[in-house]
């Protein structure tokens, strides 16, 4: 039938580029869980063809994915090099931590108004989870339940482009949890205690008290970093 092969490859075409994205995505998804976990150290270069023949993929993914990293400030780029893993300096964490101040509080501003039913259910299983992981001293999964809390919060505000900043921001936090809260019996000892109380005080729909209570949890959690940075 005339003009049958066209729309075959077309329908072709469109698959092999959903998997292409996929991929990608797959890749993105497993480099970012290496360097948030310090798999990589600071200033170590990442090749293009030594990651893709380790994966058996092309080095197309990894290209994309070396940008999609570079971009949340995991990696930076160089030319006809590779990557090199960012070390993030006193400077550097001082920026992200009063960014990351000003989008939480408004986070739990709104979160304190608009969350749902749903939304604390989601919060309060998250502090289920991190109760088992701090019994069991798995302290980088207390790392990852830690800013899934947080995540939840910003889902809870409802507000999309809110949410979109937070998640070109997550990544350095969590790399800071991991890398160096992860270190100290103390962290494993507030975890619980403190998101248990963003959690209540979040459902006396406080706007005055959230805002509050966020401010001092993350003004500690900067100081922690940077008592151990010292």
């Amino acid at each position: 039938m005339p003009g049958s092969p066209d729309r075959r490859d077309e329908k072709l075409d469109g698959l092999t580029l959903q998997v292409r994205r996929s991929l990608s995505k797959d890749v993105v998804d497993l480099l970012r869980a290496a360097l948030v976990r310090g798999t990589f150290t600071p200033g170590e270069h990442l090749s293009e063809a030594a990651i893709a023949e380790k994966l058996g993929v092309s080095r197309g993914p990894i290209r994309e994915a070396f940008v999609a990293l570079e971009r949340e400030g995991l990696l930076t780029l160089e030319r006809h090099r590779g990557a090199r893993v960012t070390g993030l300096s006193q400077t550097d964490i001082d920026e992200i931590y009063e960014l990351r101040k000003a989008l939480e509080r408004l986070a739990v501003e709104r979160a304190v108004k608009h969350a749902t039913d749903e939304d604390f259910a989601e919060l309060a299983d998250v502090v289920k989870q991190m109760r088992s992981a701090v019994k069991a001293a798995d302290a980088h999964a207390v790392a990852a339940l830690d800013v899934r809390f947080h995540d939840g919060i910003y889902r809870a505000a409802h507000h999309s482009r809110l949410y979109l900043s937070w998640s070109n921001l997550r990544p350095q936090i969590e790399t800071f949890l991991h890398s160096r809260s992860t270190d100290t019996i103390d962290y494993l000892d507030k975890a619980v205690r403190e998101h248990t109380e963003i959690l209540d005080v979040l459902r006396t729909r406080s706007k005055r008290n959230a805002t509050r209570l966020i401010d001092s949890h993350i003004r500690d959690s900067y100081d922690r970093l940077t008592e151990l940075s010292l």
